[in-house]
């Protein structure tokens, strides 16, 4: 390529933190700024920039986005508590208590909601990338769940009408107090399920005095940090009574626990099955899909996955648990669920006991079916849905969505792509151990994080997958679905940024996608066979056996592998791109 290729339209770029930031700088500078003309529009969503602005850096990211149609966000830091005051201490200027959630939060969440955002995760399609196959058969692993509370226990319901949505307690006063309120459209699902907290203490005896009785390494996963009125009270009180009366007894027998968010966990357990243990997922949503998972994987095992998986999960709707109002009440009472005026339902409950109440938007599902239904025509994929409709009013209405859709597609003459309802247990797995050749797997939010981490763990890294959030208006952000790489930061700075381990390949993945669309959007020939090229390039890299130092040993030919740090991976990305002309 003799000269810079020049885009009309601008680009919306959205940094990071730590060694993710490293590598997209240099992403940005070598295949981005020095072959095009074009204007970025960047903004610092870095975690120290969150906490300066308190949080409006990110409300000032979904205008950017909004106004420009096409973006790629880096991985940036959600901190810790020790993170946020060493933050801190260096910004005297700040006021701990002033501080929005914005500020200190993951900004991911939000952002995908301010553009009305749906996500896409798939692997990248590499050709000389094995998948693993863990040794799963006969594996000693049992997964311990409760047979309570839940969404099985829920009221859920399709709302009658359009109004005021209200989550009410009353307590010893007898007068009732509002607790949560949200608009709703008639046609729109919610749910109300609450866990009795006595329940759960008895869940936590047995499964410590199991481990103890039978020698296993206890593992527990919840998504506390999400839906930290819920999951995080059960996790309180599990660990709680775990160091008051068990963990003495655990430590003499040489036993070990751990704690660990359910989608990290689910993704490492999987991947690197232990050889004994037993499994603690109390929240029966998930814990119900796992202990059927793993039961599967111990049968039959884990086939040769050669085959590429898509996941898309639905999170523009606020629905399901991430866009829940929940939380443990102060006392013994009723929580009431009122429309217009009108009660809906009611539920004695418990001092301490969690509540969630969830809804979501009909238009948000129809738009998202839409989506899955788009791509996979456009990609000849294979769809999978998850669905309990058979005591679900929440789910059914996504059936009847489904139905809608695929309508709709005929009636313009449009071939619909081939499709599968089936419940969300059999949909994952057949994710794992029954994958077809190119399988679109939808699912909302907490499933859709926790299948997408299974499968990129499965697939050697989480640099080998791409993600795309789309959104009803168009916008269109690309991002890596990867963290900040907190470890091989500290490396770069100890060697003052000469050990770089970094594995970039989802950051240009992301670049390419973003510039395809910019390509299509202003019918720019030039710059559509630029980002081919530049996808080609990084494929035929790994081809040729240059790797980083996470997918080593996992090519289909280890014998020949080249292992090179990010630099020496992106210089031979570029000697690629120059060879096919670029």
């Amino acid at each position: 390529m003799s000269q810079r290729i020049t885009v009309k339209n601008p680009m919306v770029i959205l940094h990071g933190d730590e060694m993710a930031q490293v590598s997209f700088d240099r992403v940005l500078e070598q295949f981005v700024t020095s072959k095009l003309d074009i204007q970025l529009v960047e903004v610092d969503l870095s975690a120290e920039n969150r906490l300066r602005t308190n949080g409006s850096v990110i409300k000032d990211s979904i205008e950017e986005l909004k106004r420009h149609g096409v973006g790629i966000k880096n991985a940036g830091m959600t901190v810790n508590r020790a993170q946020l005051d060493e933050m801190l201490a260096k910004m005297p200027q700040l006021d701990a208590a002033s501080l929005k959630p914005l500020a200190t939060k993951s900004p991911n969440g939000a952002i995908r909601k301010g553009i009305g955002g749906n996500i896409t995760r798939e692997d990248i399609p590499f050709r000389n990338l094995k998948r693993l196959n863990p040794n799963w058969i006969n594996r000693d692993i049992v997964v311990d769940t409760m047979s309570t509370g839940g969404n099985k226990e829920s009221h859920n319901e399709i709302s009658k009408s359009t109004g005021i949505i209200k989550v009410l307690f009353v307590g010893a006063s007898g007068d009732p107090v509002e607790l949560h309120r949200r608009k709703i459209k008639k046609g729109d699902p919610w749910l109300l399920a609450s866990n009795d907290m006595e329940k759960v203490k008895q869940w936590a005896h047995n499964f410590f005095k199991q481990a103890i009785e039978e020698k296993r390494d206890a593992y527990l996963g919840l998504k506390d940090t999400v839906i930290s009125g819920y999951d995080g009270v059960m996790r309180e009180i599990v660990e709680t009574i775990y160091k008051d009366q068990y963990q003495a007894e655990f430590e003499k027998l040489g036993l070990k626990y751990f704690y660990e968010l359910i989608d990290a966990q689910a993704a490492r357990i999987v991947s690197n099955p232990p050889e004994r243990a037993i499994w603690g997922v109390p929240e029966n949503t998930t814990g119900r899909k796992l202990y059927k998972l793993v039961k599967e994987l111990k049968k039959y095992g884990i086939p040769d996955r050669r085959f590429s998986v898509s996941i898309s999960r639905m999170s523009a709707g606020g629905g399901d648990q991430y866009g829940s109002f929940n939380m443990p009440v102060e006392e013994d009472g009723i929580i009431k669920v009122v429309l217009d005026g009108v009660e809906k339902h009611a539920r004695d409950v418990k001092k301490g006991d969690p509540i969630i109440f969830m809804a979501n938007d009909r238009d948000a599902i129809k738009d998202w079916v839409g989506q899955v239904f788009r791509d996979a025509a456009k990609n000849s994929k294979e769809i999978y849905f998850g669905l309990k409709r058979e005591y679900m009013e929440y789910d059914d209405v996504f059936s009847t969505v489904i139905k809608e859709v695929r309508q709709e597609l005929v009636s313009d003459n449009l071939q619909p792509p081939s499709f599968m309802i089936m419940r969300p247990s059999s949909q994952l797995k057949k994710m794992i151990t029954d994958p077809p050749r190119n399988g679109l797997y939808p699912s909302l939010n907490l499933d859709g994080d926790i299948y997408s981490d299974i499968s990129a763990a499965l697939g050697g890294s989480l640099a080998t997958a791409s993600s795309i959030i789309e959104s009803m208006d168009g916008t269109m952000l690309y991002e890596a679905p990867h963290g900040t790489a907190h470890d091989l930061y500290l490396k770069y700075l100890e060697s003052d940024g000469k050990v770089a381990l970094f594995n970039p390949s989802a950051l240009l993945f992301a670049v390419a996608n973003a510039l395809e669309t910019l390509a299509l959007r202003e019918d720019n020939a030039a710059l559509k066979t630029y980002s081919d090229q530049l996808k080609e390039a990084l494929i035929d890299t790994v081809d040729q056996g240059y790797i980083t130092a996470d997918l080593k040993g996992k090519t289909n030919n280890p014998d020949q592998e080249t292992v090179v740090d990010m630099y020496g991976f992106l210089d031979a990305i570029e000697k690629n791109l120059i060879q096919a002309g670029a």
